[in-house]
């Protein structure tokens, strides 16, 4: 697993996790590894699997947290303010920057918007059934326990707003929460197989859903239905993202296509 990591604009850092244990932060100007992020006594996935969660300073690789109550892998993870972390200064209006500082700052901005007063939340998704709403900046002990998934939680996504929480299950289902407090909110049924991903439009309004039944689902948050069924892969469907603009979407699936979907 790889993810790119951002100085709220300017992509320069990436991280890799492993099954020697490790996470390993790469520095793309440098073509290096910089610092090597060691403590996971199990594989590592997704930068996130074994029985515990870890949060780390990425500066020096030092270890500030760990957050300890899952009884199995932890298979996701989700921060409230990812979307604007992994965007930085763009958004869905395109703007032009006349100059790096500047488009730091819009980044800046961008984040301390969506973070507010409230502590950054993590949500993490499990092989035990359960997720936990944790706020790593404050304690060390999860804020919520969230139980309903009758299967392992595969994915879990925060609204770009960060007021929703959806998670993806084996257990064929998409459920909602209530991305503050934790607190269930609905279940979206329809998958004949299990769930692998979900992601958001940019207003937070609808969700997609891609699964082994080979279908893409879009949910509507408000009505809290089906609204659009989206067939066309021939196998499994593993990946789907939402542009920021919220007019294209993006599947790929066993089938070793890649499908775009205009809005």
């Amino acid at each position: 697993m790889m993810h790119l990591l951002t100085d709220l604009g300017f992509f320069r850092r990436f991280v890799t996790s492993s099954k020697d244990g490790d996470a390993r932060i790469w520095d793309v100007t440098l073509r290096r590894s910089v610092i090597c992020l060691s403590g996971h006594t199990l594989a590592v996935t997704c930068v996130k699997w074994d029985c515990t969660v870890k949060v780390w300073e990425t500066t020096q690789g030092k270890l500030i947290r760990e957050l300890k109550g899952h009884r199995h892998w932890v298979n996701s993870l989700a921060l409230s303010t990812e979307y604007v972390i992994r965007t930085g200064a763009f958004d869905h209006t395109r703007k032009q920057y006349s100059s790096p500082e500047e488009m730091k700052m819009a980044a800046f901005e961008r984040y301390n918007k969506m973070k507010g007063n409230a502590p950054e939340r993590l949500v993490s998704g499990s092989d035990d059934f359960t997720m936990f709403l944790w706020e790593p900046s404050v304690s060390k002990h999860p804020k919520t326990r969230m139980t309903g998934h009758q299967q392992l939680v595969n994915h879990v996504y925060f609204s770009l707003d960060g007021q929703w929480i959806a998670s993806a299950s084996f257990d064929k289902s998409v459920k909602l929460w209530n991305g503050i407090t934790g607190m269930f909110v609905a279940a979206f049924r329809g998958h004949v197989g299990p769930v692998y991903q979900i992601c958001w439009s940019a207003d937070s309004r609808l969700l997609l859903s891609g699964s082994k039944d080979s279908t893409l689902k879009v949910w509507d948050v408000r009505t809290q239905k089906l609204k659009q069924d989206l067939p066309g892969h021939e196998d499994e469907v593993f990946a789907v993202d939402w542009s920021p603009d919220g007019e294209k979407v993006a599947s790929g699936g066993r089938d070793r296509v890649l499908k775009l979907w205009m809005g």
